[in-house]
């Protein structure tokens, strides 16, 4: 999830866009996600408030579990430590599955993406495994091909996972190109100028040598302002070369595969349970100790930061390498983390494509059963999920699922006939290209009440101005599909090596939620998943002003708060408990 941000943060720079995001040149308080608007001026969820006025008196009555399903989660941090789940029945270290749970060893959680050889780092996005599936069937095939209904479907996945596959690999090609350029720019100034880290300056004094370094001049000037200063700047850049470069040698490449290797499962079999290894952390821990840290950083330990949770403990489940997620691992990971007494699960991930979304559902609804609550990120491309698809998700495959889908498909082919007809006649029979934007089909409300888990909350990301900005202008957005949000923009937490760093996304904004439903449930541990669900939402803050958002053509408009949410508001801890304390549980 965070690659999506650095990507979309990129993109802002070399496209030249005129619409907006948020100004980063200003210095937040470490912790402004717990602070309160009107006490500190800071749209947080008034954490810091609700334990001076409401829980001052109060002890917890529960510790409870948080399953972190993420890219790994470093259990030496120093603020993460003594916050960790560690499994009293598993011996440490002595090769013999103790507990007889089938992890030999997994005393903080378990890593579904290693084994005995070592550790997945990277792997393809989710459409790169489609096409590599799909390619020795449909290479061939052309429109005249005749194919059954199942393998119809097949033809359209694989021709949309080519299509996006295109655009992807000329977009990260093209980027990766200027960012080699940026980084090479600095990298000569810097040692021109005798500093690690030029200044904008030093910047200015150098003599671009052609067209494309004068441009780049110009993306680093919008970039320094849009970063805040030259030393986060630089940081990114070099965050973004790796990631690009990463882009391009692993998740866009159809001949890049090691999962036989490194992992060694049956991947065939989605409902495979026992393989992987006991390393939480694995060769990536950044993204995973970040979120964890925002869920439940030491709160009494004087040090680093402090999380929104202070009676809570962290399990560590890697499925996530720097690429897509597998739904096999990730259903996995829910039942790993249901069956070891987790009461709430971060999934700080996504992606556009699903590859077995029964196998997820199977397990979403196992904790569903077991009234376990799942928090997931909405994502950062800033589409609206309504529309777009963005798994995994809460709406099941069902029989009503597939009905509708195939009644929709009929109806939208409907609407648009009359204009492809009209269209054909105007251009003398050559037809013409419809804009994408004439073409407006409204949504049809009925999806949203096809099956679904009710433990399940979809989390936006918000920033810290109670004004225009205060969608953060990556996040994703659904007026049907995402339920609130929560901050998610230079959020301070853990690192590696004992360090703090800012991130942005709703991989951020997700633990925050996550958090908050962990502190209710310490109050309250009588709670079910959907009590939890049905307090964070009523209790949400609502926003009374517009604020910006980024159409499909690249405008910003103006638009109600309630049409990017369900709850119309900013999750609230102090009002969130102020709820418990009365609420009646259905």
């Amino acid at each position: 999830m965070k690659l999506k941000y650095i990507l979309y943060f990129v993109s802002f720079l070399f496209l030249n866009s005129t619409a907006f995001s948020q100004d980063k040149n200003v210095k937040l308080p470490a912790n402004w996600y717990n602070l309160d608007l009107l006490q500190d001026g800071y749209f947080g969820i008034s954490t810091e408030k609700a334990y001076k006025e409401l829980l001052k008196d109060k002890k917890p009555k529960e510790s409870i579990i948080v399953a972190v399903i993420d890219g790994g989660v470093q259990t030496t941090h120093e603020d993460l430590k003594d916050v960790l789940w560690t499994n009293a029945k598993e011996i440490p270290n002595n090769g013999i599955d103790d507990d007889g749970n089938g992890y030999i060893d997994d005393i903080h959680g378990w890593n579904f993406i290693g084994s005995k050889k070592g550790n997945l780092a990277y792997d393809n996005l989710e459409l790169i495994r489609i096409i590599r599936k799909y390619m020795p069937k449909y290479r061939s095939t052309i429109k005249s091909t005749v194919l059954d209904s199942v393998e119809k479907e097949e033809f359209a996945i694989y021709n949309r996972a080519n299509a996006e596959f295109g655009i992807k690999y000329d977009n990260a090609h093209q980027t990766f190109a200027v960012l080699s350029i940026i980084n090479r720019m600095l990298d000569s100034v810097g040692k021109v100028s005798n500093k690690p880290i030029p200044s904008l300056d030093d910047m200015e004094k150098y003599k671009a040598d052609g067209e494309e370094e004068e441009q780049c001049k110009k993306i680093i000037r919008r970039g320094v302002k849009e970063s805040g200063s030259m030393e986060k700047f630089h940081k990114e850049m070099k965050d973004a070369y790796k990631q690009y470069d990463i882009m391009l040698r692993y998740n866009l490449n159809v001949k890049y595969d090691q999962r036989a290797e490194l992992v060694g499962d049956d991947y065939s079999n989605s409902y495979e349970r026992f393989y992987g290894n006991n390393d939480v952390a694995g060769p990536n821990a950044d993204h995973g100790s970040h979120v964890a840290g925002i869920i439940g950083a030491n709160r009494n330990n004087n040090i680093g930061i402090n999380g929104v949770a202070n009676n809570v403990r962290i399990m560590g489940i890697r499925v996530v390498p720097e690429g897509d997620e597998r739904d096999k691992d990730v259903a996995n990971g829910i039942r790993y983390a249901v069956d070891n007494g987790a009461r709430v699960i971060n999934m700080s991930f996504g992606k556009g494509f699903n590859w077995d979304k029964v196998a997820v559902d199977s397990a979403v609804k196992y904790a569903e059963q077991k009234g376990v609550l799942l928090v997931h990120a909405a994502g950062n491309d800033n589409q609206d999920n309504d529309v777009e698809e963005n798994f995994p998700n809460k709406y099941y495959v069902s029989p009503e699922a597939t009905a509708y889908k195939k009644a929709n498909k009929r109806k939208v082919q409907d609407a648009l006939l009359p204009l492809l007809n009209q269209t054909q006649a105007q251009g003398n029979g050559m037809g013409r290209n419809i804009p994408v934007k004439d073409l407006k089909i409204g949504i049809d409300t009925l999806k949203f009440k096809l099956p679904h888990a009710t433990n399940w909350i979809e989390v936006g990301a918000s920033a810290y101005k109670n004004d225009a900005s205060l969608k953060a202008s990556f996040s994703n957005y659904g007026k049907y599909t995402v339920d609130v949000f929560a901050p998610g923009f230079m959020i301070n937490s853990t690192v590696p090596d004992s360090k703090y760093e800012e991130f942005d996304g709703t991989s951020m904004a997700a633990p925050v939620v996550s958090g908050l439903a962990a502190l209710i449930l310490s109050y309250y541990p009588e709670f079910k998943a959907k009590d939890i669900r049905e307090i964070i939402m009523k209790s949400a803050v609502k926003v009374q002003q517009k604020v910006r958002r980024e159409n499909k053509r690249g405008e910003t408009e103006r638009v109600a708060f309630k049409e990017l949410c369900v709850s119309g508001g900013i999750a609230n801890a102090y009002e969130a408990l102020k709820l418990a304390a009365t609420y009646k549980p259905r």
